[in-house]
């Protein structure tokens, strides 16, 4: 193998170092620092019991085999003190609270989501409602503000060390243990009460090297090394700074590393160089018994299939990745436009509006026909239907391509456009614009958390090759939108050969053969709804979600962007990968530590929720 050079990179300097760890991977725990503290001891064959075989429920705050104060004292000693108590950030709006501050509440409510708040919080996730509300951001808020589904402690890891040990203490001491990034799962799978929390947002070391070779794989090129707490947008100055391509995601955000990769990871680049999974050369991670091991085709290659693609939450606690590095590549993006009915546009572009009902759902039917060719070529087909109220419904399209020129683009678009001109829809489209994948249309890394209930739907390529099931598709799309749900398709083509990669990932396989992922969202506030409404609201998206289910039946759903009670989930979100899965979850967690919502070997247990929604606002016990 031939000498590596890593560069250490920051934003604001690179230094060329003969070396292949972090120093945050420099740092980890040793027989010596559990000598006296036998709560954070390594874990042997006898702890790691078949869930079946230990107690009944995870230990709560008030059981008596809760940790003590003093306990906590010592534990937040051998982390150096990086264990946080923290409130849930609105218990500032609340006069009952000790931690009240108007002027913090103001902050809060008006201009949080602005900043990037949410996203350096210990306890914020994105879909706020699977915690279970209960301290919800107001300037007059009702009621009191409780822990709910938040963790009562947060480790603040920036360090391997401060991970085995977090793991060692949840497991010796029976405590539901989570993992949390950068907020972004939409399922509850990083919130849980009465839980101690792992916070990984701040494992952020990266390192570039020109030369790489995978260790028993056939990878030999340039590649980087990324801490599980990098979001996409620091990935993107990194790249900047190198002139190098690196598939991380198209939301500034998430972080690529922590959860993305290893619930499938698509890109606007996915039809040119595959899915998350498939950049992934080896993985850093910490396992039940707390040990710091490596995972890749030559070790723990078990542990190599199921992370990538496996889930989150399940297997252990990745710290960092090593992943394939491209010469730096170009994204042109053609957009337009078009609404039926008579309520504006909401599109910040040049919008068409047609009041043919048939025409507009022709051409939307021309714009999903453009998938092949699109997703052939190696591009994107970004699409968003929405419906504006009144029978009025807006068609967002971005026709998204790898090192094409803006002329290039335009010619490759104009068949669309021709086709939508015939139908009676006049478009047109804007110059192209064009510019490096790490300067492209990254969204914002702001924002809030939200209370929506959402499913997703993998299309396979037989929807569009054959044109009955092409029709059934697009029927079952219609209804859902008219029956006012946001539509939010990706068309791409994520093969195996894309990818470039022989060694056999846990992703679902109908990844591979789709040729579409969608997001479908139902407009209800999941804040303010009762729990009956809530459970109408969910049954509503379900209803429609069967239209798309049965007109797709060889299709799925992902991982990271799903339904917590997607139905058959072990088959949607993992196709004919689960049993293997399963087996590895048993082999590696019997005992069950890393548990998560809907996700590989889950079944035997159960969070039992006070109101009886799917949230993480209880007790997690075996079924």
């Amino acid at each position: 193998m031939r000498p590596v050079l890593f560069i250490i990179l920051s934003f604001f300097s690179a230094v060329p170092v003969a070396s292949l760890t972090f120093s945050d991977a420099d740092v980890q725990l040793l027989d010596s620092d559990v000598a006296n503290f036998k709560s954070i001891s390594f874990g042997g064959h006898s702890d790691l019991t078949p869930a079946r075989a230990g107690p009944q429920c995870r230990t709560f705050p008030g059981d008596p085999d809760w940790p003590t104060d003093t306990e906590w004292l010592r534990f937040n000693t051998s982390l150096n003190g990086a264990l946080l108590k923290p409130l849930p950030p609105a218990a500032v709006c609340y006069r009952t609270s000790p931690a009240f501050n108007a002027a913090a509440c103001s902050f809060l409510v008006n201009n949080a989501s602005s900043t990037s708040f949410f996203f350096d919080d210990p306890v914020t996730v994105r879909n706020q409602w699977r915690e279970g509300n209960t301290c919800l951001a107001s300037l007059n808020p009702t009621g009191n503000c409780t822990q709910g589904g938040f963790p009562v402690y947060v480790v603040n890891a920036t360090t391997v060390k401060q991970v085995q040990a977090a793991v060692n203490f949840a497991r010796n001491k029976n405590l539901r243990l989570i993992i949390k990034n950068t907020g972004h799962d939409t399922s509850g799978r990083n919130v849980g009460a009465g839980s101690l929390g792992i916070w990984t947002h701040y494992l952020k070391s990266f390192e570039f090297t020109p030369h790489y070779t995978q260790p028993g794989g056939n990878y030999r090129g340039a590649a980087a090394r990324g801490g599980a707490g990098l979001q996409v947008a620091d990935v993107m100055s990194y790249s900047r700074q190198l002139n190098i391509t690196i598939p991380a995601g198209s939301c500034g955000t998430v972080g690529p590393y922590g959860g993305w990769f290893t619930g499938g990871g698509h890109s606007p680049l996915s039809s040119t160089f595959g899915l998350g999974v498939d950049q992934v050369l080896s993985i850093q991670v910490v396992t039940a018994d707390g040990r710091y091991i490596t995972a890749d085709p030559k070790t723990n290659k078990d542990l190599f299939f199921a992370l990538r693609g496996g889930g989150g939450g399940t297997y252990g606690v990745i710290t960092s990745a090593i992943v394939k590095a491209q010469p730096s590549v170009s994204l042109t993006i053609a957009s337009f436009t078009f609404t039926y009915g008579n309520t504006p546009s909401t599109a910040s572009g040049p919008a068409v509006t047609t009041s043919n009902q048939t025409a507009f759902w022709d051409g939307f039917n021309e714009v999903y026909k453009f998938a092949l060719p699109t997703v052939d070529a190696g591009g994107l087909l970004w699409t968003t239907a929405t419906p504006l109220g009144n029978s009025s419904v807006q068609m967002q399209v971005r026709v998204q391509m790898v090192n094409k020129t803006p002329a290039e683009t335009a010619a490759f678009v104009q068949p669309l456009v021709e086709a939508l001109n015939n139908i009676g829809i006049p478009i047109t489209i804007q110059i192209p614009t064009t510019s490096a994948y790490f300067d492209s249309s990254i969204v914002p890394t702001t924002g809030g958390p939200g209370n929506i209930v959402f499913a997703s739907r993998l299309f396979p390529r037989a929807s569009w090759e054959n044109t009955t099931l092409f029709a059934a598709t697009m029927a079952a799309i219609r209804t859902t939108v008219e029956s006012n749900h946001m539509f939010h398709g990706l068309n791409m083509a994520p093969t195996e050969k894309a990818g470039g990669y022989s060694f056999p990932a846990g992703v679902n396989p109908v990844w591979r053969t789709s040729i579409m992922h969608a997001d479908i969202y139902q407009t209800v506030n999941m804040a303010t709804a009762t729990p009956a409404q809530a459970t109408a609201a969910h049954d509503e998206l379900n209803s429609v979600m069967n239209l798309l289910r049965a007109a797709t039946p060889s299709g799925g759903a992902y991982f990271n962007e799903a339904d917590g009670e997607e139905p058959d989930w072990q088959h949607s979100f993992f196709g004919e990968n689960y049993e293997t899965l399963l087996q590895i979850k048993r082999a590696r967690d019997p005992g069950q530590l890393f548990w998560a919502y809907a996700s590989v070997g889950s079944e035997g247990w159960a969070v039992k929720t006070p109101d009886g929604l799917p949230t993480q606002n209880g007790r997690l016990c075996r079924v």
